[in-house]
């Protein structure tokens, strides 16, 4: 079995899937999951751990702060 270990928190699932794929394109594969217990009828958007295998943190953490540098680079 592979450990999975959480390297970042997203606030929302929009947010989830843009770390996703951000990761997808680094070929890093990725899962999320809830962060805190949420009730199914909720109609607001609940926090959600980003989890990668191990073996990947490193390249994993480092291209999520490649994307925070580029963001932070633009423009306003």
């Amino acid at each position: 079995m592979t450990n999975h270990v959480q390297i970042a928190v997203a606030g929302d699932v929009a947010e989830g899937e843009q770390l996703q794929e951000l990761l997808t394109a680094a070929g890093i594969d990725s899962h999320l999951e809830p962060a805190i217990e949420h009730h199914a009828t909720a109609l607001e958007d609940a926090p959600l751990k980003v989890l990668v295998e191990e073996s990947v943190v490193d390249e994993a953490r480092d291209a999520i702060e490649a994307l925070t540098e580029t963001e932070d680079d633009a423009p306003e």
